[in-house]
């Protein structure tokens, strides 16, 4: 008995094993979406106004303009990591409070724009990833991750087909190594986010996902 006891619980415990393999087998594994890009190659996109605000002064830097430049991809079925580009990326006429007057000195381009979410009809959203940049003048500031001044930060965008509008709305940005004439307005370790409205050209770029 105690050896027909042994066999028939381990015959039970090899059949558990193998219906929960053959479980495993036929559910498909998922998978990330694949996208569909027409429109794609070299482009150029234009902001107006794009800002930087220190979340934790209040303090906003505003910019007359800024203008980007880069590449998408083509095609069908794919990636959305690096589906675009941006390789070149400027900013006109940048100030804060009281008059203060800074450069700004993107870092480490290209920077990526990867897509994850399509909401069927009209918007891709995702990141814009190897973000770093440098404020210089009478205030000195480089924005980067939070965990660290040489790891690039994440940001979140969306396209939108319709508008052909690339919108920087958020993401994660700190100061670091702030000095000069920055009266408070900026401090080291504090975060800030920046957002901007970029519409691309040509207006035949649309990013799409089955």
């Amino acid at each position: 008995m105690r050896k027909l006891s042994t066999l028939t619980k381990s015959s039970l415990v090899t059949g558990a094993a193998m219906a929960a393999a053959i479980g495993l087998a036929a559910s498909p594994a998922m998978a990330d979406p694949t996208w569909t890009v027409s429109g794609g190659g070299s482009f150029t996109a234009s902001a107006s106004h794009p800002k930087l605000q220190d979340t934790n002064t209040g303090t906003t830097l505003d910019c007359t303009s800024s203008a980007a430049s880069g590449s998408a991809a083509n095609g069908t079925g794919l990636s959305g990591t690096g589906i675009a580009t941006i390789s070149g990326l400027s900013f006109t006429g940048c100030t804060g409070p009281a008059g203060i007057s800074f450069t700004v000195a993107p870092q480490g381009l290209p920077w990526h724009l990867n897509a994850g979410t399509y909401d069927g009809s009209d918007v891709t959203t995702g990141t814009l990833t190897g973000v770093i940049a440098k404020l210089s003048g009478l205030c000195n500031a480089t924005f980067a991750d939070p965990s660290a001044v040489t790891n690039p930060a994440t940001l979140t965008a969306t396209y939108t087909n319709s508008t052909h509008t690339l919108e920087i709305t958020g993401g994660n940005l700190k100061a670091y190594s702030v000095s000069g004439i920055c009266l408070g307005l900026i401090k080291n370790n504090d975060l800030a986010v920046f957002t901007g409205k970029y519409v691309v050209t040509p207006s035949t770029l649309q990013l799409t996902s089955p």
